[in-house]
């Protein structure tokens, strides 16, 4: 499968990742990537950026080692309601958001509450990808996921990190059947990502591609492979000149 694209990335910012943005731009573009984006965590999650960390991003080049460049946020889900970590005027800033639950910054809830805090979440209209929901201990409803990535046209990420040996996200892979056998009988989209904390990591995807080909997954209904599907979904891409 063509992969030309990975948009769940951390830099020094976060405060656990290990790579300024430079190093992680670098190594996105030496793994073969036309597209690069930074996602540094919102402000909620401990020891991440404060919020003005992501009103400046126009100080940033669009392209850095032949690649293009866009700067996004991954946004802590607060509660049940799907309240996210940036205000609106800081959300207008942002390239795209990735929404994603963190026990470090939410109280677990039951499968209902899970989903309603993912629904939630996708229902702003500054998010546009649903981050890792893959973990077995915050139990979603596939199900009503999918239906609900469907009708507010967002994208479900198959997260690279979270099928690497050693993940703190137990039962990703048996989560992944489930719901990508959901997205091909609802013919909903997926991205995937690295959620890469250090540069080593930044464009490689190596065990989301081995899933995918394992489960013969459709092509079409990934948009890693084509600049103009990822266009569909994220509006800044349509400022970009697009090839492919």
């Amino acid at each position: 499968m063509k992969d030309i694209l990975d948009l769940h990335t951390h830099t020094i910012a976060s405060g656990h990742a290990y790579n300024t943005l430079y190093e992680m731009a670098k190594a996105a573009a030496d793994n073969g990537m036309e597209l690069f984006g930074s996602s540094d965590h919102g402000p909620a999650l401990p020891g991440s950026c404060h919020e003005m960390y992501f009103c400046n991003f126009k100080s940033i080049p669009g392209e850095l080692y032949g690649i293009k460049l866009i700067m996004g946020c991954e946004l802590n889900i607060l509660d049940y309601i799907g309240t996210l970590d940036l205000k609106e005027w800081l959300l207008k800033r942002i390239d795209y958001g990735i929404a994603s639950i963190h026990d470090l910054c939410y109280k677990i809830g039951t499968r209902e509450e899970n989903t309603a805090a993912t629904i939630g979440a996708m229902k702003n209209p500054y998010v546009q990808i649903i981050g890792h929901p893959d973990n077995a201990n915050i139990p979603l409803d596939y199900t009503e996921l999918v239906k609900g990535a469907k009708e507010h046209h967002v994208l479900l990420e198959v997260n690279n990190s979270s099928l690497k040996p050693g993940s703190p996200r137990p039962g990703a892979r048996e989560n992944y059947h489930i719901m990508l056998e959901l997205c091909r009988r609802h013919n909903v989209s997926v991205i995937v990502n690295s959620d890469s904390h250090c540069a080593s990591d930044a464009g490689r995807h190596d065990y989301a591609a081995e899933l995918l080909k394992e489960m013969d997954f459709p092509e079409e209904l990934v948009v890693n492979t084509s600049l103009k599907k990822l266009a569909e979904y994220l509006p800044c891409i349509g400022s970009l000149q697009i090839n492919n």
